[in-house]
This record gives C-alpha cells, sequence and structure tokens, in this order.
C-alpha cells in the first residue's frame, strides 16, 4: 500500500513519525536512587532488593545468569539494556519469545524501527495503513513482512536438517555480521561474545512465517527446528553450572522453560541444586493460576527455585528495568567475572 494515500485525517508517514529510542543504562548511574528506594516501601523496596540480589549474582563467579524475555519491551526501549548485559558480561545465557529475538531485534538490524504512538489510536484506520500495534507502539507491517521473508531467505541457504533455534540464530549471528543496516544487535552481540540465545516457541513469531515459506519453496530438502534437543542443551548448561540466577521479564515460556532444566536434570539422573537466585518483573496476577504470574516461592514447591535469594517485582518493566541494570552497571562487580561462553559447549 503506497504510504502516500490518504486515510481518514493521518497518512501512513504521518502515524510512523517518532522512533522508539532505546535507553542506555551507561549513560546514567541509577545507584543513588535505588539506595534511596530501598529506604521505601512497597515496589520501591522491592525493586531495590532485585537489584541487591542482581548484584550478588554477578559477585558469585559460580553462578550463571540466565535471563529470559517475555512481551515487548523489546520494541519499546529496553532493546540496547539487554545488548549492554551480553556485552558487559553481565548475563551467561539468554531464553525469549521467538517475537523479542526476531521481530524485535533481528528487525531493527534489518534497519527498520519501532515508533511512538498512541493505545487510543482507532485501529481500523492503523488496519487500512497496514500498521500492527503493540499498545502504544507502531510496526509498519510491510517492514515486518520483510523480515518474515529474510529468515526465509536465510534458511534456504542452510543446509537442509534439524537445528535448534540456539543454532539457527547463530546463523543469524553470521548473516548480520555482515549484512546489518544497524550493528550492535543483541543477536550480533551474543555472536560474538558466546552467549547463546534459546527461543523455546520459535516459530510463533516471524521466525515461523518465514520458515513456513522455507518449507513451503523446498517441500522435501528443508530445515526443521528441533525444541527437544533445545529442552536438552538448555539443562546441559544447568548441568555444567555450579550455580545459577535467573533474571526474568515477564514470564510465559521463557520463564517455564528455564525453570523446568532443575527437573529435566533430575530426571536424567544428574544432582543439581535449584535455582540459587532468581528475579522476576511481571505485571501478572498470581490468582489465575498462570504460568506467568506463579510466584517464585510457588516455583519452589515445584523443586525449581530456592526462596532464600528471590524477589517477585510487580511493576510495568520499562519502569523499573533501566533502573536495576544501570545500578549493577555501575557497581561494576561483572569486571571480575569470567565469561561461561556457553554456545561452544555444543
Amino acid at each position: 500500500m503506497s504510504e502516500n494515500k490518504k486515510l481518514g485525517h493521518n497518512s501512513k508517514k504521518d502515524f510512523l513519525k517518532n522512533p522508539v529510542h532505546h535507553i542506555d543504562i551507561t549513560s546514567f548511574d541509577s545507584r543513588k536512587i535505588i539506595a534511596s528506594m530501598e529506604k521505601m516501601s512497597f515496589v520501591s523496596r522491592e525493586t531495590a532488593n532485585a537489584a541487591k540480589i542482581y548484584n550478588q549474582m554477578l559477585k558469585d563467579k559460580d553462578c550463571t545468569i540466565i535471563l529470559t524475555l517475555a512481551g515487548s519491551t523489546s520494541a519499546a526501549g529496553c532493546m540496547h539494556i539487554y545488548r549492554d548485559m551480553v556485552k558487559y558480561n553481565m548475563v551467561d545465557a539468554i531464553v525469549a519469545t521467538g517475537a523479542s529475538i526476531i521481530d524485535m531485534d533481528f528487525f531493527e538490524a534489518l534497519g527498520f524501527k519501532h515508533y511512538q504512538g498512541s493505545q487510543y489510536q482507532n485501529d481500523s484506520e492503523l488496519r487500512d495503513n497496514y500498521i500492527d500495534r503493540i499498545y502504544d507502539t507502531y510496526i509498519d507491517e510491510e517492514e515486518l513482512q520483510l523480515c518474515d521473508k529474510k529468515i526465509g531467505e536465510i534458511a534456504d541457504k542452510l543446509e537442509p536438517k534439524s537445528y535448534t533455534s540456539r543454532e539457527f540464530i547463530e546463523e543469524i549471528g553470521k548473516y548480520l555480521i555482515s549484512n546489518a543496516k544497524k550493528r550492535g544487535s543483541l543477536i550480533e552481540i551474543a555472536y560474538e561474545n558466546s552467549v547463546p540465545i534459546f527461543c523455546p516457541a520459535f516459530t510463533d513469531s516471524s521466525a515461523g512465517f518465514g520458515l513456513v515459506m522455507h518449507q513451503e519453496r523446498n517441500p522435501k530438502n528443508h530445515i526443521t527446528i528441533d525444541s527437544i534437543r533445545e529442552f536438552r542443551e538448555l539443562t546441559e548448561i544447568k548441568i555444567k553450572s555450579k550455580g545459577s540466577g535467573l533474571f526474568m521479564i515477564g514470564g510465559g515460556v521463557p520463564k517455564n522453560f528455564i525453570q523446568d532444566t532443575v527437573i529435566c536434570a533430575e530426571l536424567l539422573g544428574k544432582n543439581v541444586d535449584m535455582h540459587k537466585y532468581a528475579i522476576q518483573i511481571t505485571v501478572a496476577d498470581s490468582r489465575d493460576g498462570a504460568c506467568s504470574s506463579s510466584t517464585l516461592k510457588e516455583a519452589s514447591s515445584w523443586g525449581k527455585v530456592d526462596t532464600a535469594k528471590e524477589q517477585m517485582v510487580f511493576a510495568e518493566a520499562t519502569s523499573i528495568l533501566p533502573l536495576i541494570v544501570s545500578d549493577a552497571y555501575h557497581t561494576g562487580e561483572w569486571k571480575n567475572r569470567e565469561r561461561k561462553n556457553f554456545s561452544k559447549i555444543f
């Protein structure tokens, strides 16, 4: 659809004129704010305690730190936070939704952007302009479909066999080294630093559309995604770790997937501890019995998470995540950590 076609009182160009800018946690020092919040109550004190636990993870040289991503914080301005957590050795592995990695991070690496919009905009008018909405953030659907197609093109060039999402995302990392329009994406930095990214529901994203097109073009000679081997690989990371800590944004499949590695290792006859540290930032209501909202204390009843050093923070992540990670960056415990290089064990 032409960008110049007028629909109602706005054109497509009018909607997509204010790009989302990603916050830089290295540009400000939140330590004084976190220290003050520690003396307050409610979510402020929970946030300060989460920051304290994260610094403990970073200081613990035996701790493998695993970041989980669900929801749309990457599109909302937090993308560079996650990239910098990898860049500055503040995380050792990532478990995410396919959308966080492909529809948001890879999408921007291709040179596209997310735009500030309004949650009150008429959605029929947005649809007429081929604009997708995530709350108050807009995406050009035509650009998103180009992202879908690029995934299919990358798949077309690979040896036809089974891949885990980790392996396929590493292939995307290789592609971006030479072809990124926007350098320094999470995928690219993770690839360069041997930090594996797992997407257990990989096809529930632009990756799925692209891989369907790939298989349609190659009905007898195509790649597949092996989610079982992926679970085994992630469990192997847990087995090889002397201790582990979780930093969870939202909940969903990534949260459950990483917590289940403790049980999977146990079923394989391995003696592993529960996750020693755990932080979750969520707005989900725990009364519906859902995974996203289940408390970390509840996870302890399943043998997944130790309750000694855990903190649930019931807040919208973009409002407090920059403070927690800036505090950790400027505290500097990451400077004394050795990289785990988990991508190299497979």
